[in-house]
Order: C-alpha cells, then structure tokens, then sequence
C-alpha cells in the first residue's frame, strides 16, 4: 500500500520500466508582521511570522523569489508562482509530467531533496508537504539554509487545505480561494453533464508499473475525483480494497482484480515500452470493463498519479472525455 513516500518509489521504477500581508496584527496562527519605510519613504512588503503544523515559528520572506516546494508545484503552479527547482525521481528522468506547460525549463531536484543540492538552489523559502521530509533532525539543517515551512504532519494531506496552507504562506489567500471555487464549478458542472449523458456508472482506476498492478483509493488522488467531486459509482473491490489501504495506490493481484465490478476502466500504463505484459492474460481479458472494450489508457505522465486542482482538473477532463461520446 502506498503513501506519498513509497509512491515515489514505485514512480522510479515505473520510469526504469518505461525507458526506464498583510500589514498589522495577524491571528494567533499567523504570529507577527513587520514594515519598514525604503529610502524613498515608502512601506516596502511586510516579512511574516507563521506557526507550521510542526509547531516551528518560521519568518516568511516579504516576496520569495526562489522556492522549493517539493512535491507540491501543483499548488505553485494553480497560484501563478514558478519554483526555483522542480520534484524528479531518478535524476530527473521522472518528472511531473502534467505541469511541465507551468514548470517550462525549471532545473529538477531529488524528491528527497538533498541538503547540498538544496542548497544550490539558493532557496529564499523551502516549503515541505510532511512532517516525515523533515524527521531525524533534517528540520534544523533545511532551516539554516533558507526558512523553512511544514505544511502537514500526514502523508496524505488534504489538497484542498494545502493549496490554501501555500497561498497563506505566499500572502496569495484570494487566489487560492478563486481556484477552489472554480475547481468546484468545474466539478459541479461536470458531474451533472455526466448524469445527464450516462448516468451514475460505476469506474475504477488502476495503475501497471514494473509488471504489477495497483488501485487507487477511494477517498484519495484520482479516487476522491471520481467518487468525491463526481460522485461516480464505487465497486465493491475498490470498497474492499480502500478498506485496507494505508495510501494512494495499493497492490492488486490480477485474479482479485479480475472481480472488479466496474463499468469502466482507467488504466495509468507504466509499462508499455515493455510490452505491458499482464495485458495478454486471460484474467486481464476476463474482466467486464475490459470484454466490453471500456478501458481508457493514460500515460505516467497524465495527471492520474497526483494529486491538486490542476492534476484533479485534467482527471475530470479525461473522464468526460472518457465517458461522454
């Protein structure tokens, strides 16, 4: 089963496969602000005081100009902000595909962000996802080199409170507001079209990588899209499974996976440069979404594997794309 953490291995060995403000008083959980007049008797940007889930009172540069925010560009990109470098696995051959049209020509950097390539980067803020980026003392040495945020103390924090977490920190809390609004029209809008057009089908997303298959879970990444936001179906497997999982994605074997009561089929194909073996098993061809020919493919680098309001938007694209001929 797999958090965010293991996620970034199982990622790895998917792409070995493939080719292998404000000024004044803040509240209690934002601390203190701070002015001062430029040469020319201006108010320049006001530096910030936060509190981080960790409990660390972190002073935010009044307009940060070189962030790293590993594993959450989904944020900085719906906000308008670029980062200074980008989240990769195996030296940048796997990248977060589905932002590159936001994240054009910016370096890559390990997912587990080294102390020294960090600091190469020059940050002027670093903004962790999770408690566990920073465990063993690494809070204190990322500190040093630029302050440093924590977000969350889970694996598999809630991306709606994230993008906001991120647009307090950027003093963006209004843009972050309006791309959850519109995210909500968004999802609204399409959840109704789909009802009109086909129902309430019921739909499962699995993922093949290195020859296994894995199942997202129902209250998180792909799944809160298609049963949260879309309201779509849930399969008693993917019930059974969810039942269990620890993370986003979680191990399928193909005969529990030949039970899978769906009407339709996403598949996230890590392995077609290899052939995608298991796709030529019979159990694979026995499956009901698949004899009826309703299997949608997408790559690794779509956005099925992530999660935020630009990843969830394309998932919706490609269902309605997917569902509504």
């Amino acid at each position: 089963m797999l958090n965010k953490k293991n996620m970034l291995k199982i990622v790895g060995i998917g792409i070995l496969t493939i080719a292998l403000a404000a000024c004044g008083q803040q509240d209690s959980s934002q601390g203190d602000s701070s002015t001062k007049k430029a040469d020319n008797g201006t108010e320049e940007a006001a530096t910030r005081t936060l509190t981080d889930a960790m409990g660390n009172e972190v002073t935010i540069p009044a307009n940060p100009k070189r962030i790293i925010a590993s594993y959450l560009e989904d944020n900085l990109v719906a906000l308008g902000v670029k980062p200074v470098a980008q989240w990769s696995v195996n030296d940048g051959q796997s990248i977060q595909g589905y932002l590159q049209d936001g994240l054009k020509e910016i370096p890559t950097i390990p997912h587990d962000l080294p102390f020294e390539a960090v600091q190469e980067m020059q940050p002027d803020l670093i903004i962790m996802d999770s408690a566990s980026m920073v465990e063993g003392g690494k809070y204190e040495q990322y500190n040093q080199i630029a302050p440093t945020y924590v977000i969350g103390t889970e694996e598999n924090n809630d991306w709606r409170l994230e993008l906001t977490k991120v647009g307090e920190i950027l003093g963006k809390e209004e843009e972050a507001k309006k791309v959850l609004e519109d995210y909500d029209k968004k999802a609204a809008e399409a959840k109704a079209t789909i009802e009109e057009k086909v129902g309430n089908p019921s739909v499962a997303a699995v993922w093949l990588v290195g020859g296994k298959f894995f199942m997202v879970s129902e209250t998180l990444s792909s799944g809160a899209v298609m049963y949260g936001d879309l309201g779509l179906k849930v399969p008693s497997v993917v019930k059974e499974i969810s039942a269990k999982a620890t993370g986003n994605w979680s191990e399928i074997s193909l005969e529990k996976l030949a039970q899978l009561d769906a009407d339709h089929l996403f598949l996230i194909n890590s392995d077609k440069a290899t052939g995608s073996a298991p796709l030529s098993d019979a159990l694979w061809k026995s499956i009901p979404a698949v004899k009826a020919g309703n299997v949608y493919e997408f790559s690794p680098d779509d956005s099925w594997l992530y999660t935020g309001a630009i990843a969830n938007g394309q998932i919706i694209d490609d269902i309605l794309e997917s569902l509504v001929k």
